[in-house]
């Protein structure tokens, strides 16, 4: 009925249907049909509503195209295939799946929407149609697993160098991978990795950015802590180009990686962090720490040093601010 909807009002080409006319061909109150109307909002469709006048369509949801993506990455030799999907359950799922098929490095997995997104810790990742960027990308490194880590801090800094090269805000890296713009979360990267002997055998790195969302799409509860980048801005980016700035900047800091190891990575990362210098506790699976971080460690570890001024190596937690932070 929606797709019948959107037919009418295209038919228009830009003029007003009356909600009597809708009514009448699709057998529809006049309530349902503004539900419908809503609904339509919802998956991206800009529609303008006149009490006199009726409906009109004023815009439809950008979608990404594959051979967009492509003419945009001809330089790259680095993704392979582009699988893009309307709407998948996890885009993380998918690539986990190719990945287990043989799918070579460089597959790129991208959903206009995903059902059931997933962030660190089990976490829900809201993740509505046309709105963002939900994708995820095979890595087949030559690594042994406790290296995988890296990996993390790695697509941060490509992510939040890509993001601040199209967009001009404050964007930092809140350790290990979330990207903040003035405190609040505009983007999240998942890595997850499958091993053999203690070797890599791939690496799926879920990455998560509201682009295009408006704060209708956020939970009120998450009104204080998330944003997007449309919201900081004012106005819509370009999906595509993102994409493309993403992988290009993942290319060089990858190959750079393999080629010098950790250090240009870590020395990056540090530049780009808004942790480190600023106390905070940390909830690790053995207890909690607090203190301020002060730094990276070759490993990619957290340096954190405790108010007695003992050091000691972060691995694995979530932060929780400053030590007399709530909430």
């Amino acid at each position: 009925m929606s797709n019948r909807i959107i037919e009418m009002l295209e038919q228009q080409e830009g003029q007003y249907v009356s909600g009597e006319a809708i009514s009448r061909e699709l057998g529809m109150s006049r309530t349902a049909i503004w539900k419908k109307m809503k609904k339509l909002e919802e998956l991206g469709y800009r529609i303008e509503a006149s009490r006199r006048l009726g409906y009109r369509l004023a815009g439809k949801p950008a979608k990404l195209t594959v051979s967009e993506l492509l003419g945009k990455l001809q330089d790259s030799s680095f993704i392979r295939t582009v699988k893009l999907f309307d709407a998948v359950d996890s885009t993380q799922n998918i690539a986990q799946r190719l990945a287990e098929e043989g799918a070579p490095e460089g597959t790129l997995v991208i959903a206009e929407q995903q059902t059931n997104g997933r962030g660190r810790m089990g976490r829900n990742w809201i993740s509505p149609p046309g709105k963002g960027v939900w994708m995820s990308l095979i890595l087949r490194p030559s690594l042994p697993l406790q290296f995988a880590p890296q990996l993390t801090l790695l697509a941060a800094v490509a992510l939040c160098r890509a993001l601040k090269e199209l967009a001009p805000l404050d964007i930092g890296i809140k350790w290990p991978n979330d990207l903040l713009v003035g405190g609040k979360k505009i983007s999240g990267i998942l890595l997850e990795s499958s091993a053999e002997d203690e070797r890599i055998r791939y690496v799926v790195a879920g990455i998560g950015i509201s682009v295009n969302l408006t704060e209708d799409d956020y939970p009120e509860a998450l009104r204080d802590t998330a944003t997007s980048l449309r919201i900081e801005l004012g106005n819509e980016l370009d999906r595509t180009e993102i994409i493309a700035a993403f992988i290009r900047h993942f290319q060089q800091l990858y190959t750079l990686y393999q080629q010098e190891g950790f250090s240009p990575i870590q020395s990056l990362w540090e530049a780009l962090s808004v942790t480190l210098n600023k106390p905070v506790k940390l909830l690790t699976p053995a207890g909690q720490v607090e203190g301020t971080p002060i730094g990276l460690s070759e490993s990619g570890a957290l340096i954190v040093r405790k108010p007695d001024g003992a050091q000691t190596l972060v691995f694995s937690a979530e932060s929780s601010g400053p030590p007399d932070a709530r909430g």
